[in-house]
């Protein structure tokens, strides 16, 4: 086994491991702990949401820093952006995704997994590159503003934004993702340039307002938006791509699903539970102090680990199991506290659509759920191929 193949069953929420483990004579530690890990985000002065640095794999299997941005640094915005910064950008966006407006995205999304299916079905289908890949860049693409032409640009932007956080890169793979977000960045800056003149209603549209009453940095709304894509896109691919392989993996849910609809709501958050879409998120340590019983110098950086979390024996009554409907406790897949994820009742409205989606069709629908393939990364949890057929 190779050491990042060893790195990679550390990362797997089955794997045990100490409450909070630093990795090897690196400024990593692992928070593995649904305590602890509640406690960092409740600590939020203490533990920054700043980005200032991920975690790189040499070839050696030692783990090195990637810079990203120093601690302060107006670079980080919403989700890496902490105290009032985080809650003036949170409350700019969050109209824009309230529950009332995203219901009335369910016909679209409904029609767009129906239009991809039949596009590419043919004897059968891959389910993560045909569905789950597309569905969330041409969901995300319509919401945000961008033209559906650009939605497989959007998906690639979006995997190269990962990819500079995944850990498991070579240095020429790093290379081309920072020269993809480049573009990325530079395509974003040009689209609010334009919908600062046109003020469209979307989510663009509303930035571009903000930036022409000055409430915010043009710059600023440009970080915002590559978040939203990305997360958007990222780990909703992971999730509707767990969701079809679970779904293989438990035919025995289907007559009670297709008999009792609400059910299906169970077997989705479930899904989430076992299958968080981010594997991980980061916080660096602002001032030297304690967690768990274990000294964290200042400037040292921890790795929430939502996957084990959502298994602690400490909460969760067999952790391990796939249990719809279980009632001991909500999972952590969308985050914690003030940075829980703006965009969960989105990724839940794609799930629940895709869900709908395929309990709609017979008794035969099959799902290959043998040796699956999956994304090597210390960011994301997601597929690389699922074949279905009906």
């Amino acid at each position: 086994m190779t050491t990042a193949q060893q790195m990679m069953t550390r990362l797997e929420p089955t794997h045990p491991g100490p409450p909070i483990e630093r990795l090897g004579d690196s400024t990593f530690y692992f928070v593995r702990s649904r305590d602890l890990i509640a406690e960092v985000t409740a600590r939020a002065a203490e533990f920054s949401s700043n980005l200032t640095a991920t975690m790189v794999m040499d070839e050696h299997g030692a783990i090195t820093e990637f810079p990203v941005a120093g601690l302060g640094s107006p670079i980080h915005a919403l989700a890496t952006a902490d105290g009032d910064t985080h809650r003036i950008h949170r409350k700019l966006v969050l109209p824009s995704l309230t529950p009332r407006k995203l219901r009335a995205w369910a016909p679209f999304v409904d029609e767009t997994i129906r239009q991809l299916w039949a596009e590419s079905y043919d004897d059968g289908i891959d389910w993560v590159t045909e569905i789950a890949e597309k569905l969330p860049a041409a969901v995300v693409a319509e919401l945000i503003g961008v033209p559906q032409h650009r939605r497989d640009q959007l998906l690639t932007w979006a995997f190269a934004s990962s990819a500079i956080l995944d850990g498991v890169v070579t240095l020429d793979e790093l290379d081309d993702a920072v020269n993809s977000v480049g573009q990325f960045m530079a395509f974003l800056d040009e689209e609010l340039h334009r919908a600062r003149v046109a003020l469209p209603p979307t989510v663009v549209g509303d930035l571009a307002r903000l930036i022409n009453n000055s409430d915010i940095d043009h710059d600023v709304a440009t970080h915002i938006l590559v978040q939203l894509i990305v997360a958007g896109i990222e780990s909703t691919v992971g999730h509707l791509g767990s969701l079809a392989w679970r779904l293989g993996q438990h035919p025995e849910h289907l007559a009670t699903m297709r008999d009792d609809p609400p059910r299906r709501d169970g077997f989705i958050e479930e899904v989430l539970r076992l299958d968080a879409p981010f594997v991980g998120h980061y916080r660096h340590v602002v001032s030297e102090t304690e967690l768990g019983g274990t000294r964290l110098p200042a400037g040292s950086r921890l790795f929430l680990l939502w996957g084990h979390a959502n298994r602690d024996e400490q909460h969760f009554n067999r952790p391990d199991e796939f249990l719809p409907g279980r009632d001991d406790g909500a999972h952590l897949s969308f985050g914690r506290g003030i940075h829980f994820c703006v965009g969960a009742a989105l990724a839940r409205l794609e799930s629940r659509t895709a869900l709908d989606f395929l309990l709609e069709h017979d008794a035969d629908l099959h799902i290959d759920t043998n040796a699956p393939q999956w994304h090597q990364s210390l960011l994301a949890r997601r597929l690389r191929s699922l074949r279905l057929t009906v």
